[in-house]
């Protein structure tokens, strides 16, 4: 039986984070559940709360012969699988993230997978102009300025750069 552990990332329930980690903990199994502070913002007052990093994630870090066992565990839905098997995480990531959290706060996961740029073609994915099709004019953080031209009129949007595709 191989004893060695490694760290895992399973999937919660949404908005379980927080709960996992602590029943995982009162399990005695290690785990990580990045949070990051953030301020909020009601009517009446500003506040800081620490929500979770990466949403719908927890670290976990087992044996290979306990990972099934944890598994079981309220709120946790299943590992994060790479080619078929649970994913490993180095230890240097996760020390990574740790530092990274506790030098900044308010900190975003931006999708740099697939990124827009300015002068590019998009199409709007959702909302009142679902399907209308732009050029990004400019970016501002999580958002894009889109020129639309319908109708013989020339429209400008601001509009959250998840709901903008790449224009074939």
């Amino acid at each position: 039986m191989n004893t060695e552990k490694n760290w895992y990332v399973v999937y919660t329930k949404p908005r379980w984070e927080k709960k996992v980690a602590m029943l995982l903990s009162i399990k005695n199994v290690q785990n990580y559940c990045p949070l990051n502070k953030v301020q909020k913002q009601w009517t009446d007052r500003k506040k800081i709360t620490e929500e979770p990093l990466f949403k719908g994630y927890v670290f976990v870090f087992v044996a290979e012969n306990e990972k099934w066992e944890v598994a079981k565990t309220d709120g946790i839905l299943n590992y994060v699988h790479w080619l078929g098997k649970p994913a490993v995480v180095k230890v240097a990531d996760i020390n990574s993230i740790k530092m990274f959290l506790n030098e900044f706060e308010n900190v975003q996961i931006l999708n740099i997978e697939n990124p827009i740029a300015i002068n590019e073609k998009v199409i709007i994915k959702q909302g009142l102009l679902m399907n209308y099709k732009g050029v990004v004019m400019e970016i501002i953080g999580k958002s894009a300025r889109v020129k639309i031209e319908q109708l013989g009129v020339m429209l400008s949007a601001t509009i959250e750069q998840n709901n903008l595709q790449k224009a074939i």
